[in-house]
């Protein structure tokens, strides 16, 4: 992962808080090590790993955290078929997820719907879309052999 996602992680947890704490810091370099392992992660799932480090981390301190780098376009939030949900830090460009509704292997696809069709569908239900998420499911060649 690129210095520059390094650097966005740190900015913006400077601009959540005045302080830096231990917590946030070790949130803020576990979330550079999954950026450079290209894995994603359950919210509760980084909690427990941060509590091996610092057991005294807030629970509620490593949600808002995630949520705020959500609100940022640091994360993205990966929905499943099943409904649950992982995130992953993807850089910050646009694109969207396939997910497998087996092994929820996450696969990242630079595909998007045209802006005409965008717009046609704005036109047809009278809104001004401001954005969009695309989510598609399937099984991957593993899943299915």
């Amino acid at each position: 992962m690129s210095k520059e996602i390094t650097d966005k992680i740190y900015t913006a947890f400077d601009e959540m808080s005045q302080r830096s704490t231990r917590p946030r810091r070790l949130i803020a370099e576990r979330l550079i090590q999954l950026a450079n392992s290209g894995h994603d992660f359950t919210t509760d799932d980084l909690w427990q790993e941060l509590r091996s480090l610092d057991p005294k981390i807030g629970r509620a301190t490593v949600f808002r955290s995630i949520e705020k780098l959500v609100d940022k376009g640091l994360l993205d939030r990966i929905e499943f078929a099943d409904g649950t949900h992982h995130y992953r830090v993807c850089g910050g460009t646009h694109h969207h997820h396939l997910t497998c509704t087996q092994c929820h292997r996450v696969v990242e696809v630079d595909l998007c719907l045209p802006t005409e069709q965008l717009n046609a569908i704005g036109n047809q239900t009278h809104f001004k879309i401001e954005g969009h998420s695309l989510s598609l499911f399937g099984r991957c060649e593993t899943c299915r052999s």
